[in-house]
């Protein structure tokens, strides 16, 4: 996708697999270079997503994961990463073969120096790695214009109980290979799909993950075929704030087969982990599906024809994450696991595939996205949920600062504060009068969802303008958290605290 000037806006379980996809039939992928730390024991293979796209009939291409296998039979490295005070290297590799990434490796290798993802290893036998990107018609911000990694400790998470890290795409980070084995091309069908996240997101074109072209310039119409995430709105007119799963076709970031989205019940998808789904047939069709990635199914907000001017496609074999087509490198995102295919997958097999996303446990804990205290300047306690209590409605209140789970919130980038159940904290009824309460909701996108966390020490709904305010000036044990009209008064100042 190219950028114009200026820029258009425009510790949980572990989860098990459900049993039917125990007799799914697996098939092997072929390992990638020797991690340092592979594991010599043999562990029984699970159906994982891969697995399940080939028994569907549409085999993964690419498979790309920073946090576990892909593949059941899958043991060789997930990523490398750079020491920055020597300029070695690590292969990242997994527990056992089918598992989960042996973080500890990184976190010995880079304990005392900052760390760099440069290369994300494919784990398919095709050995498409994406390696940092050398940049395109959007110059990135490394050496001659190529684009950087990600700090490899910037995204600390848990998958099945056990450490791991995503890929934190900050603005100017980027992987790409060219001329990639086996990737669809021209109007042949293609599916992908990704794990990421609501709590890091912009409008800047791209957080892409999929095919684009590889002279890393916008070479037309029809030219890419990836799933873009965040709040852009290309075609204006959108409904709600996002973010969304949009399709990048190049020249359009596509919510519809016109553009813009205008599904009242698409207003924005708030998760802290999402899968995200693009799949497109080349001629007729392209369907975009998301998901919860830690329960349920897939939501379909559209499934329909191509874009005027986009069929046939005329997909070019680049694989890319993090950037557009031309390596329009402004967009940010949060990225876990992800896998390109070939062919047009069945919705059984996404479903399937879907699975096993909320069987693997993700979580966020350790570093900035566990959340942080609000803390009291009056009363010197934490906004606590009562009991832990993730019921829609339980009003917060006041309560010693003991570090536990129900005082930690999460500072979104689309302005929610989210607990460790992935509840919002709310304005309730969308009051926005003095003394409504202040309580946790499912996190819907609405404005009474949506606060200001300000420089002179308040906390403003953004709807109402009023200030979170501990109710009476109480600083006791259980005092209840409302709105009230900004006063100055040290009840309604607040600091966040790791």
């Amino acid at each position: 996708m190219r950028l114009s000037i200026p820029r258009r806006g425009t510790a949980r379980r572990r989860g098990r697999l459900p049993r039917l996809l125990l007799s799914i039939a697996l098939v092997l992928a072929g390992a990638g270079t020797v991690a340092l730390s592979r594991p010599t024991a043999a562990q029984a293979a699970t159906a994982l997503p891969c697995d399940l796209y080939a028994t569907g009939g549409t085999p993964c291409i690419a498979a790309h994961s920073t946090t576990r296998a892909l593949f059941g039979s899958y043991g060789g490295p997930l990523y490398q990463v750079q020491r920055a005070s020597d300029h070695g290297y690590l292969d990242v590799g997994l527990l056992a073969p089918g598992g989960v990434a042996n973080a500890a490796a990184q976190d010995t290798f880079c304990a005392t120096s900052a760390c760099t993802i440069t290369k994300i290893y494919d784990q398919t036998a095709n050995h498409n790695d994406l390696p940092i990107s050398w940049g395109g018609l959007w110059n990135g911000p490394g050496p001659n214009g190529a684009d950087v990694g990600a700090d490899a400790k910037a995204l600390p998470l848990t998958i099945g109980g056990q450490k791991a890290y995503g890929v934190k795409v900050t603005q100017g980070v980027g992987y790409r290979v060219d001329h990639a084995q086996g990737a669809p091309t021209g109007s042949q069908p293609e599916g992908i799909y990704m794990v990421t996240s609501s709590n890091f997101v912009n409008q800047w074109c791209c957080f892409d993950y999929g095919s684009g072209e590889n002279s890393h310039t916008d070479t037309g119409n029809a030219t890419m075929n990836a799933i873009e995430w965040g709040t852009a709105c290309w075609f204006n007119n959108c409904v709600g704030t996002g973010p969304w799963v949009e399709a990048d076709l190049e020249n359009g970031m596509y919510h519809t087969n016109t553009g813009s989205n205008k599904d009242p019940n698409n207003s924005g998808v708030h998760f802290p982990f999402v899968s995200a789904w693009e799949k497109n047939n080349g001629t007729s069709n392209f369907t975009l599906k998301y998901g919860n990635a830690n329960s349920g199914g897939l939501t379909t907000p559209f499934s329909g024809p191509l874009p005027n001017g986009y069929s046939p496609m005329r997909v070019d074999s680049s694989l890319l994450l993090g950037t557009g087509g031309d390596n329009s490198n402004s967009g940010v995102g949060e990225f876990f696991e992800g896998a390109i295919t070939a062919g047009y997958p069945s919705d059984a097999t996404e479903n399937a595939v879907q699975a096993t996303i909320t069987a693997a446990g993700y979580a966020f804990s350790g570093g900035g996205s566990s959340g942080q205290q609000i803390v009291g300047a009056q009363s010197g306690r934490c906004v606590d949920l009562p009991n832990g209590t993730e019921t829609n409605g339980v009003q917060v209140q006041l309560y010693d600062c003991n570090g536990q789970s129900n005082q930690r919130w999460t500072a979104t980038s689309d302005k929610r504060l989210v607990d460790s159940g992935n509840k919002c904290l709310d304005a309730s009824g969308r009051g926005t009068s003095n003394g409504t309460p202040v309580i946790i909701w499912d996190c819907n996108g609405q404005a009474n969802q949506q606060w200001n966390v300000n420089t002179n020490g308040t906390i403003t709904g953004v709807q109402s303008g009023l200030c979170v305010d501990a109710n009476g000036q109480a600083t006791g044990n259980g005092t209840k958290i409302q709105l009230w009209a900004c006063n100055g008064g040290a009840n309604q100042q607040w600091s966040l605290r790791s």
